[in-house]
């Protein structure tokens, strides 16, 4: 797995291939097909590879929110280092055993919070929705100046005409401050958005609505 995760962290999932990991591999490509019989196959084997990066030691924190932020943080960095790995959302590859470990891992987090099997299901499921979201976007944007082969602030200053123009028209009262001015710490949003996440959860459960 080692050759096809690397050509996919130089060059992206499309570069990957059996035919293209034999030849990495200095081997012939049906040698590959003996074991590999899909690139399905193959692509589910390098995200299961990469999952355990994902996976902490143990034990986790005894707090359940130090438990998340640690998983979250690992989860964040293991795309920064496999970017590719927000491609393969798409391709909905089976899950592996270090997939599941960690699955497993952020489960354990609530265990000390007597919440029913409904209730950390949806904690679950709120989690990794942000996760999602946000390591989508940040991959979109960190993706976009080298394939269109500007950086981001050529891109900014080619569209800021346009922008401008539409601004100026008044139709944007609450966003063009933003545009003009700028944000401050508009750039720590992973950490902001990842406690208010928690906090959801924690009011959920201090309010008893937390299995409704």
């Amino acid at each position: 797995m080692a050759a096809a995760i690397a050509v996919a962290d130089a060059e992206g999932l499309d570069a990957v291939s059996i035919r293209r990991v034999a030849t990495e591999l200095d081997a012939r490509a049906m040698t590959l097909y003996s074991y590999i019989e899909r690139k399905e196959d193959l692509l589910a084997l390098m995200a299961d590879e990469i999952a355990a990066e994902a996976v902490a030691e143990e034990p986790l924190p005894a707090d359940w929110r130090e438990a998340l932020t640690l998983l979250a943080r690992r989860e964040l960095e293991l795309v920064r280092r496999h970017p590719w790995r927000v491609d393969l959302i798409s391709h909905r590859v089976a899950v592996g055993p270090n997939g599941l470990r960690h699955v497993e891992q952020k489960l354990s987090a609530f265990d000390g919070l007597g919440v029913d099997r409904l209730t950390a299901w949806r904690f679950l499921a709120v989690f990794n929705d942000y996760m999602t979201g946000f390591v989508v976007r940040q991959a979109v944007e960190r993706r976009a100046p080298r394939e269109r082969g500007i950086g981001e602030a050529e891109r900014a200053a080619l569209a800021e005409p346009y922008i401008k123009e539409l601004i100026d028209g008044g139709e944007f009262p609450r966003l063009a401050p933003m545009i003009e001015q700028g944000v401050q710490g508009a750039d720590d949003n992973f950490e902001r958005g990842l406690t208010w996440v928690l906090d959801g959860m924690e009011g959920s459960l201090r309010g008893g609505g937390a299995g409704r």
